[in-house]
């Protein structure tokens, strides 16, 4: 009976296993997120794979760079498939979407810059330019009122 299993695999091997089962025909999900211009396994070391225990287990288990399938002393144990969708769900263009300071700001929330030459500066989101990946926001202090174009990933969501 096919059902989806989780894969460990040998150190930094995700890949290559990755793409050992995807030329092979088997079905394989290794979630992927990007950091500082690098794409990274999600979960290092682990990945999911959908195939048929008893039948297909030793083709898995022994194809290069697995370590195991994980499971107890009396096999693989199978997982949910909610719970591949739910990761999967997560993902923008293939890969998983972070939000590295917390809560996505939106239209309207009061933000603060938290990366780069404009840390500490505080204002308002106003609107999200997504074909750069970069917001608008406008800026209050003093009597200085200025708008300012930056990438989201360097701003927070402010809580009063």
């Amino acid at each position: 009976m096919e059902n989806w299993f989780v894969l460990n695999t040998k150190p930094k091997k995700e890949f290559q296993v990755e793409k050992l089962f995807t030329e092979g025909g088997i079905k394989i999900y290794n979630p992927k997120y990007l950091i500082e211009d690098r794409i990274k396994a999600f979960f290092p070391g682990y990945e999911f794979v959908f195939f048929d225990y008893p039948a297909q287990y030793q083709l898995v288990r022994y194809t290069r760079g697995v370590k195991k399938v994980v499971g107890s002393g009396e096999g693989p144990t199978p997982i949910s498939e909610q719970v591949v969708l739910e990761i999967k769900s997560r993902e923008v263009n293939g890969l998983i979407e972070l939000f590295k300071y917390g809560e996505e700001p939106e239209l309207g929330d009061e933000i603060e810059v938290v990366e780069g030459p404009l840390k500490g500066l505080k204002g308002v989101f106003k609107r999200e330019i997504p074909e750069r990946e970069r917001v608008l926001i406008l800026l209050n202090y003093v009597s200085y009122q200025g708008k300012l174009l930056i990438e989201k990933k360097k701003l927070k969501k402010v809580f009063k």
